[in-house]
């Protein structure tokens, strides 16, 4: 069993069909995400058409009632202060929200499953599985 946090790149790749789950996630993995994936997804609803609005706001009731959404902690703002003096000295900066994520896969040791490639590379103490 592994403990896995889906980025939202990840999430968005899902609901458009574009892989299968399986290959990634084993039946016996604790799969979580981050409460910034949530709200990163709700303005995808409040952006969304009228026509895939209805579809968007399924997906993200669905996601959140079968997922763990972990919320932004102390342990997960020390660990999101570390990474931004980090990525600031390396002079390779990050989206805010990326570093959320990360900050919330090292507070809780899991690896985070993106489908961004460079959004969690090089960071200290990530461990990221690339799919795309």
């Amino acid at each position: 069993m592994s403990l896995v946090l889906l980025d939202t790149t990840f999430l968005i790749d899902a609901e458009r069909g574009g892989f299968d789950l399986d290959v990634v996630i084993d039946d016996e993995d604790d799969v979580a995400i981050a409460a910034i994936s949530v709200a990163e997804m709700l303005v995808g609803v409040e952006l969304a058409s009228a026509r895939h609005r209805p579809q968007r706001e399924a997906f993200v009731k669905d996601v959140v009632s079968s997922l763990s959404v972990l919320p932004y902690d102390l342990s997960i703002a020390r660990e999101h202060a570390m990474l931004l003096a980090a990525v600031q000295k390396a002079g390779r900066p990050r989206g805010a929200h990326d570093l959320i994520i990360a900050a919330t896969a090292r507070a809780t040791n899991r690896r985070v499953i993106s489908a961004d490639p460079g959004a969690f590379s090089e960071l200290p103490g990530v461990v990221v599985h690339t799919h795309r």
